[in-house]
């Protein structure tokens, strides 16, 4: 089944609006992450899907039935949405089991075990169905709430930052088997996270919220390699800054001209020369031995898969721009060695310049 949030406001006493006519659409089999910092609305957005809120504007529907809007809410248990809380919300004097059951007391009792065991086989935790919630690794206990949540068959799933409590090297491993159980799962499936590389990871789609608002949706190559916002570019990745004058449908900059062509946003101003910003990702800084613009090497650090070089160039103004590339392992540059570096114009986005 589908969800969907038709034109959806919220507001707390104490907070104001942090929902603001937002509409969005999670369809069969799809999973959706909404990303962006605290406070921006996205557990708000889970809590009024779940019916744990009830519903201030706007109207939510499950497969075209209206199950929210203002002055009628259908009741959690009977919308058909499984939930997975930050805290996993495992109950310490029930086994992992029990835990499990008790998202089924509406299944007849001849199919509860099966249910039940069924779920755990699908997060592979079958073996411990006698076990207490202190007894699991914090991983063990994650799957256990997806367990939960996953037995009685919900129409919708909904995991609020369900990763993060976990340490990183953990969290990469729990990650990777969600995602296989929620495909395999085959039911929409609403992730809410602050971790961009986590949200890229885990969806079809990613809902960048800001200020109660979707900022840009899309897959993660479309936010990633065209951003609409200077939010979404500096949200999804680092970027390096450089400032830069427009001549014609170009962008000049002090390492190089940045060729918009037909792909002139309509964002940018129009006059000539008017100063505007290029946000430059890491790896698209390319590091050469001759044929672009001077630098100094600063560093070089290898992180595991990608090298990175901290990098001095000179801003044309008497100064020193600092920037960061990111290159193939194996890579090694000296500080105070010399190189010249060049841009990838698809890693490359020009914005108006920030407002003072």
């Amino acid at each position: 089944m589908s969800i969907a949030f038709d034109h959806v406001s919220h507001s707390y006493p104490e907070r104001g609006r942090v929902l603001r006519d937002l509409s969005l659409a999670a369809r069969p089999g799809e999973i959706v992450c909404l990303l962006g910092p605290s406070g921006c609305g996205k557990t708000t957005l889970l809590r009024l899907a779940s019916g744990l809120e009830p519903l201030q504007a706007g109207r939510i529907t499950l497969d075209g039935q209206t199950i929210a809007e203002p002055g009628r809410d259908v009741p959690p248990e009977r919308r058909g949405v499984g939930y997975v809380f930050q805290d996993y919300a495992l109950f310490p004097h029930l086994t992992v089991e029990d835990n499990v059951a008790f998202g089924l007391r509406f299944v007849p009792r001849g199919q509860r075990k099966w249910r039940i065991m069924d779920a755990l086989a699908r997060v592979g935790l079958e073996a411990y169905a006698n076990a207490w919630p202190h007894m699991l690794s914090g991983g063990q206990q994650q799957r256990v709430a997806l367990a939960r949540a996953l037995a009685p068959r919900p129409a919708v799933l909904l995991l609020d930052e369900a990763f993060a409590s976990l340490d990183a090297r953990l969290r990469e491993q729990v990650r990777d088997d969600t995602l296989h159980v929620l495909q395999e799962a085959g039911i929409a499936t609403l992730i809410v996270t602050h971790d961009a590389e986590e949200a890229m990871f885990m969806a079809d789609r990613i809902a960048l919220m800001n200020e109660g608002r979707i900022e840009q949706l899309g897959t993660p190559e479309e936010l990633y390699l065209s951003p609409e916002t200077r939010f979404v570019a500096t949200f999804l990745g680092e970027v390096n800054r450089l400032p830069a004058r427009m001549r014609g449908s170009r962008a000049e900059t002090p390492i190089g001209t940045l060729d918009l062509g037909n792909r002139l946003p309509a964002r940018l101003p129009g006059e000539e020369g008017a100063a505007v910003e290029v946000l430059l990702r890491p790896e698209g800084l390319r590091v050469q031995d001759g044929g672009g613009t001077a630098a100094e090497v600063e560093a070089c650090r290898l992180l595991g898969a990608t090298t990175l070089v901290h990098l001095a160039v000179p801003d044309g103004q008497g100064g020193l721009l600092h920037l960061h590339a990111r290159l193939p392992p194996g890579i090694r540059l000296t500080r105070g060695e010399k190189v010249t570096v060049s841009m990838d114009a698809e890693r490359a986005f020009v914005f108006p310049p920030e407002s003072p």
